[in-house]
């Protein structure tokens, strides 16, 4: 077998069959695995009537499972994962496997092209050089969607999608790639297109949610610095490029847990100690003069002041927005 393209899903009938069928046609040997992650919505039902699947069932337990399981499956020389909601570009996986092949590559990266429903084209994000695969994961520059990453499968083999992570998984997953020092060949055409939707999915979170997300994504952060430190190679260039992720999710995180966020933005000036806060005007001026801790409990009180007038206001005179 030559590629193994891993599908786990989870009540997405309404879009699983276009994910399938993006899958299919290819001249090289691909077997398309799909994991049922306990769908109640008839989705194992309608698996079962097709015959060039491999299918696999499992109760509830999230995206990190089914891909792992997935992977026990696999076959292929190269694997590639996909999610049910979104679908590959035509020729992608030929394409990949022949460059894997020829450049005896360990990871073929791609662009992606991004879609709103119903099938509206976007925008297209081309792949972008950058010298440090590491620098570039870690936020330094786009580095596309891992669904658009072809991988050997002997490779990622002791690098699994880690539950603990289960909103950030793939983020994880491809800076744990990174670190193993993959050699690594580009793909110039887009390999992956991206389904914007208002469905339920793992990178848009509400609510508590959130938090646990914005928490899982600074957790990644501290292990994936740690143990680059650990090596030797946490570079001036690295943790820039880190700082320039961590200062959002500062904010983020300070949107709920004010010193907890303070604390991510004082580790931010550690990493980088020239790095400069990007947003501009009135706010990018508190910022550079007031800190980051006074900053933020102005926008907190902002946000209770504006909070009040709109419970204040007879529902008439309320605004849609502020």
């Amino acid at each position: 077998m030559d590629v193994s393209v891993i599908i786990p899903t989870y009540n997405r009938l309404w879009c699983l069959p276009q994910a399938i069928a993006s899958c299919r046609n290819s001249t090289c040997q691909t077997e398309i695995i799909v994991v049922d992650d306990g769908s109640t919505d008839g989705t194992w039902d309608w698996l079962q009537t097709q015959p060039d699947l491999v299918i696999l069932r499992q109760e509830n337990w999230g995206k990190p499972w089914a891909a792992n399981r997935g992977f026990e499956h696999a076959k292929g020389k190269y694997v590639r994962f996909l999610d049910s909601d979104d679908w590959l570009c035509e020729g992608a996986i030929d394409r990949q496997f022949q460059q894997a092949e020829a450049a005896t590559a360990d990871v073929v990266v791609a662009g992606y092209e991004a879609y709103a429903e119903p099938g509206t084209l976007l925008h297209t994000s081309p792949w972008v050089e950058c010298d440090d695969f590491i620098a570039q994961q870690l936020g330094e520059c786009s580095s596309s969607h891992y669904s658009a990453y072809l991988f050997r499968r002997e490779f990622i083999a002791a690098i699994p999608h880690r539950p603990d992570f289960a909103q950030r998984d793939d983020r994880l997953f491809v800076l744990e790639v990174a670190m193993a020092h993959p050699k690594v060949a580009v793909d110039d055409h887009p390999a992956f297109c991206h389904r914007h939707h208002q469905h339920v999915r793992l990178q848009a979170a509400q609510g508590l949610d959130s938090v646990a997300t914005h928490w899982q994504h600074l957790r990644l952060y501290r292990k994936c610095l740690a143990k680059l430190e650990q090596m030797g190679e946490l570079t001036p260039r690295r943790g820039r490029a880190a700082a320039k992720i961590l200062w959002h999710l500062a904010h983020w995180i300070a949107y709920t847990h004010p010193e907890e966020g303070a604390a991510v933005a004082h580790w931010v000036y550690e990493l980088d100690q020239t790095f400069q806060p990007p947003e501009r005007g009135v706010l990018g001026h508190l910022y550079r003069r007031l800190g980051f801790r006074y900053t933020e409990r102005i926008l907190q009180w902002r946000r209770e002041l504006l909070a009040g007038l709109r419970l204040s206001l007879p529902r008439s005179l309320k605004p849609s927005s502020v």
